[in-house]
């Protein structure tokens, strides 16, 4: 069984790099990860500055979102991840940032289109936008709905194949297996985020690549006949 301080340091460390990659600022954003065996999540604590943040820090808390052995309050996001990990059973890691390009197609409330071979190398497709909340949701539990929302726009697609999503007015979510995948997955996403944008800056007509070509360059880097890397021995 997996020592908690290890999945505390490995939190830690996931933190630690969204400031490296620019996808946050001050206190924004946060990375957690879990240990399903146990039951535990790991997850950044509520306002505390990066430069500032210890592995010691981190919170660990039930799945019922209960503090375990800790002094600090954890993230207000706690309870979507939470939801996020209930339901998508393969994930071991999730990432909310307020980076500025995935946040901007938020704001507008507008799913990323595949406009290229550098998107379609990444996903299949477009980056989903969740449903504008109701009033009612906004004055419910808004965290555990906000995790709901995504449930709900995840409806016959793949989290393994769609890591990411931008919640609307609100900001992007991304995992993966691991808290550093997500971490890579949220890189991905603003970069994919800001080539779109850039993209519908010079032609706002631009229409996307054909399916074949999509096709062609994600299936190179994903699936049982991918070929791109190096195979290993």
């Amino acid at each position: 069984m997996k020592p908690l301080s290890e999945l505390r340091e490995q939190v830690w460390e996931a933190n630690m790099e969204l400031p490296r990659k620019n996808l946050v600022i001050y206190t924004f954003g946060n990375v957690s990860g879990i240990d399903r065996v146990q039951g535990i999540i790991a997850i950044k604590p509520s306002g505390i500055p990066y430069e500032k943040l210890t592995p010691d820090n981190i919170v660990l808390v039930d799945m019922d979102g209960t503090v375990i052995d800790s002094r600090f309050n954890p993230s207000s996001d706690t309870m979507t991840h939470l939801v996020l990990y209930r339901h998508f059973e393969t994930i071991g890691g999730i990432v909310h940032t307020h980076s500025t390009y995935a946040t901007s197609w938020a704001q507008a409330l507008k799913p990323i289109p595949c406009l290229g071979t550098t998107h379609a190398d990444h996903i299949r497709g477009e980056i989903p936008c969740t449903e504008v909340m109701t009033d009612e949701e906004i004055r419910g539990n808004y965290e555990e709905r906000t995790g709901l929302k995504i449930i709900e726009r995840f409806r016959g697609l793949s989290p393994d194949d769609v890591p990411m999503v931008l919640v609307a007015g609100h900001g992007p979510f991304t995992w993966g297996h691991t808290p550093e995948n997500a971490v890579y997955n949220g890189v991905i996403l603003e970069e994919l985020a800001r080539l779109a944008f850039y993209t519908l800056s010079i032609d706002p007509a631009a229409g996307g690549i054909p399916g074949p070509l999509l096709d062609r360059h994600y299936f190179r880097k994903h699936g049982d006949s991918a070929t791109y890397g190096q195979v290993e021995t």
